[in-house]
């Protein structure tokens, strides 16, 4: 393992101040918010924003402000952050995110995590980016892949041969997987989602709320699903534009974030404008877009190539906490895919759980690890 720290070379931030101040704005017409996509309105005050009041050698600082190293598992480069934790008590927590986030989505969590609670209990965090994505190597693989890596990562590098696992998103996929492959090195796992109905499923088996969470997904898919369709079939169509272009790339992402936030008239309310493009930052200064969205077609084929180990059920302990903004998974369906020892449905929050409500997604943790 080696120290690593983000220093971006001038001329990149300079190639990127050029392009943000060359951008070809395309009619968006009558202004339609979010109907029909990116707010044509915000996305051009988030530019300017970008371009005029963004600092990234300031963000860049407030990054290397915490321990970064990379490493080498199975001829692929890892990049993580390992923060020990302040408590009598530290139990090894892996958070693992997902798309289109990094591993800034945790950046807020940090303190909350490895500060001690009342009993002095805390957390020894690992923040991995994963493959292909951010200051890892760009090699795209498939959940159980990358949950393999980890799983080295953790007990070879590390040497914790016990520990913890939470995420979202991508991050629930590979906790998965890491509980059904590892069972005797993962102890328990927290997640925010748990996997969604994708027609594979016995209709007649699933009960009245699992039928209805399924057919919300069905109508969720023809509304925002085709950047999923997309992404797992023709991957890099897709990432030489958005490799190209940072207000393309932003278009892309900020539109994931309002949609997966519950829709929220004003997208400020949830994520700081800095925070948001800290997040597109680390994937335009590392050009991960095409590999990180590539993922998704890894997954595909190794879905329709004989499963994954993360479409099984998961016995090791599982902690669920459902955010508002999420899609609602019931009770029902969430005992199908795991062993839930904590189902708790929240009235705040978003599907960038740890971002969004930094507090609430902390003592959900907390709260969780602690009974286990």
């Amino acid at each position: 393992m080696k120290s690593f720290k983000i220093e971006v070379p001038q001329e990149i931030l300079d190639d990127l101040k050029t392009r943000l101040q060359n951008t070809r704005w395309a009619d968006a017409g009558d202004d339609t918010g979010w109907n029909l996509g990116t707010d044509s309105s915000y996305l051009k005050a988030f530019t300017n924003h970008w371009l005029n009041h963004y600092n990234w050698r300031k963000e860049e600082g407030k990054l290397n402000q915490f321990p970064h190293y990379k490493t080498m598992v199975d001829e692929t480069t890892l990049h993580f952050l390992h923060v020990k934790g302040n408590g009598a008590v530290n139990e090894p927590l892996l958070l693992i995110h997902g798309w289109p986030d990094s591993f800034t989505r945790f950046l807020k969590v940090i303190p909350k995590l490895n500060t001690p609670d009342e009993n002095g209990f805390a957390f020894d965090l690992i923040i991995p980016s994963i493959p292909g994505f951010g200051f890892s190597e760009q090699k795209p693989m498939n959940s159980d892949q990358t949950a393999i890596l980890f799983n080295k990562l953790m007990t070879e590098k590390l040497g914790y041969q016990q520990y913890f696992a939470a995420g979202g998103d991508m991050g629930s996929t590979i906790s998965k997987s890491l509980a059904i492959q590892f069972p005797e090195n993962i102890s328990a796992i927290h997640l925010t989602d748990v996997g969604y109905p994708n027609g594979s499923e016995n209709w007649a088996e699933m009960s009245q709320p699992e039928q209805e969470f399924g057919q919300y997904i069905q109508q969720w898919f023809f509304k925002e699903g085709a950047f999923n369709m997309l992404q797992s079939t023709k991957p890099q169509t897709l990432g030489f534009a958005l490799n190209d272009s940072p207000v393309g790339l932003a278009s892309w992402i900020i539109e994931k974030f309002h949609g997966w936030s519950g829709y929220p008239e004003n997208l400020d309310s949830y994520y700081s404008k800095d925070e948001l493009i800290t997040n597109i930052m680390v994937y335009w200064v590392t050009q991960t877009i095409n590999s990180s969205i590539h993922i998704y077609a890894e997954q595909a084929k190794a879905t329709w190539q004989g499963g994954l180990k993360s479409d099984q059920k998961v016995e090791v302990p599982t902690g669920v906490s459902l955010f508002a903004g999420e899609a609602p998974f019931p009770k029902e369906w969430v005992d199908r895919k795991v062993t839930a020892k904590s189902f708790n449905v929240l009235d705040s929050g978003s599907h960038f759980a740890a971002m969004s409500s930094p507090e609430l997604f902390s003592k959900e943790l907390f709260d969780f690890f602690r009974k286990v």
